[in-house]
């Protein structure tokens, strides 16, 4: 017992010290009592798992120093990349790694730079486990209450802290999201922990749908909506002007910045605030992935509304479905159809993925085949990242490569201006954040992307021009204005019933 102690009274003692360092004179750590007893146990925590696991006090308390350094130096990277520390919700994306490497700026464990370490790693531990005598009793019923007793008493205490009165104290010290001010506050696992216990506690709140229903749908309506993946207009980074943006200021009905809820990852985030209309406050703990909570069932699913419209929906992606569970979240969303990788097992392709313009002509031909009202709703790939040498011959400047992604995006929405514009459609396309390149780090732009309106096929009225929104503002005015046309006009049906605004 006396080993045990003074092994994790040092594992304390190191993991606050890495913290502190961690947060330096940037990000001090508080050192009020509560704050500091929340962290500390954490810690302790963080002991007693790697203590279930091998029984061995001093490499219980060397794993929960390495797991402390290991979350503060991933939680510093995604920072400078993304702008945010590390989220409980980033655990769920730890299964897409292995299967989709190429996404993400890894490499697979068969790759000897990857798969050395580990192996390494192993052979440190199975000899730490032979030099370190275990603290389990001698005799087997003591050493069996042992192996039982405490992997049940953690079991028992993650249990309690979802009942009262230990979720409301938890409740207490973390009433809100504010991650940035919970880690200087409590520290990277604590509240890694807390986050995840108030999700839990929180996911199953209904959501109020507050929104209009729209109109029953007309026979030609067609809605498109497309998602851009990392889309800003070019010249925000040095790159030459697009001339989609020259057709943005001329012809649409309305344009301007998009501020979305994350800098250079998250798609999930624009994409659920677009389709639902809700904001991130709304959303409580969920708001770091929203796929996690409802997976698509909120009642104010754009999808949803325009089913019972009389549309049909479709969703075109030209990616694998269990990404981001997209498959499985669309469906939940209402979209009756969906176009995914294996419906363009024979497009082009630029670098890695799907050429946009390949998915432009997907789109167009979805709507030529359309036999009714048609809500579509698509995400682009092209300019996925990671930008990384090698993606394009002869293009190894992160910055280069993005900027020759970018003008097929531009021609492909240029092409479908140009495909629609004798038809009584709406087309919408907007950025689901800006580009995680290193002349684009958190900050740029204040999360700010692009994004445009354009109407076809009826008389024009006045246009607003530019108007600045969020993400779910433009997902609110895909909805609102759908009941505009029924005003005063629902005996004739001879107005339009896609959005309007």
């Amino acid at each position: 017992m006396t080993t045990l102690l003074l092994a994790l009274l040092v594992a304390l003692a190191l993991s606050l010290a890495v913290e502190a360092a961690e947060g330096g004179s940037a990000r001090p750590i508080s050192v009020r009592p509560g704050d500091l007893s929340v962290r500390l146990a954490a810690y302790a925590l963080l002991t007693l798992f790697w203590l279930v696991s091998s029984w061995r006090p001093w490499l219980a308390a060397a794993s929960c120093v390495l797991t402390v350094a290991g979350l503060a130096a991933v939680s510093r990277l995604k920072r400078g990349v993304i702008g945010e520390p590390l989220a409980f919700s980033d655990f769920a994306l730890l299964p897409q790694v292995p299967r989709h490497p190429d996404l993400y700026y890894t490499r697979p464990v068969t790759d000897p730079r990857i798969g050395l370490p580990l192996l390494a790693a192993l052979a440190v531990v199975g000899l730490w486990f032979w030099l370190e005598p275990t603290i389990l009793p001698g005799r087997a019923l003591p050493a069996l209450a042992c192996v039982l007793g405490l992997p049940l008493l953690l079991a028992g205490l993650a249990l309690a802290a979802e009942r009262a009165p230990l979720a409301g104290w938890i409740a207490g010290r973390f009433p809100r999201p504010d991650i940035e001010a919970d880690v200087a506050r409590c520290g990277q696992p604590a509240t890694i922990l807390a986050y995840w216990l108030r999700w839990r506690a929180t996911r199953g709140a209904p959501v109020a749908a507050g929104l209009p229903a729209p109109p029953p749908a007309g026979p030609d309506d067609v809605l498109v909506v497309i998602q851009l993946e990392s889309f800003i207009d070019p010249t925000r980074l040095g790159g030459l002007p697009l001339p989609l943006m020259e057709t943005v200021r001329g012809q649409a009905h309305q344009y301007g910045r998009l501020r979305v809820p994350a800098h250079g990852a998250y798609t999930m985030r624009t994409e659920h605030a677009v389709l639902t209309g809700l904001d991130a406050d709304s959303l409580g703990f969920g708001r770091f992935d929203p796929y996690l909570s409802a997976g698509g069932r909120e009642p104010t699913s754009l999808a949803r509304l325009a089913r019972a419209a009389g549309f049909d929906t479709a969703f075109v992606h030209p990616f694998h479905r269990d990404f981001f569970q997209r498959a499985a979240v669309m469906r939940a969303f209402g979209f009756e159809r969906l176009v995914m990788e294996e419906d363009f097992a024979g497009a082009p392709r630029v670098g890695p993925y799907v050429d946009d313009r390949a998915f432009g002509r997907r789109i167009l031909a979805e709507v030529a085949a359309a036999r009714g009202p048609l809500f579509l709703f698509g995400v682009t790939m092209e300019n996925h990242g990671p930008w990384k040498p090698g993606r394009l011959p002869g293009l190894d400047d992160p910055l280069a490569q993005y900027l020759h992604h970018v003008v097929h995006t531009g021609e492909m929405v240029e092409d479908l201006v140009r495909g629609l514009a004798d038809r009584r459609a709406t087309l919408c396309v907007f950025g689901d954040h800006a580009p995680a390149l290193p002349t684009c780090r958190p900050g740029f732009g204040d999360t700010a992307t692009d994004y445009a309106i354009f109407r076809f096929g009826e008389p024009r009225g006045p246009n607003p021009g530019r108007v600045d929104l969020t993400a779910d503002a433009l997902g609110r005015l895909l909805r609102s204005a759908w009941a505009e046309p029924a005003r005063g006009q629902a005996e004739t049906r001879a107005s339009v019933a896609v959005p309007r605004s």
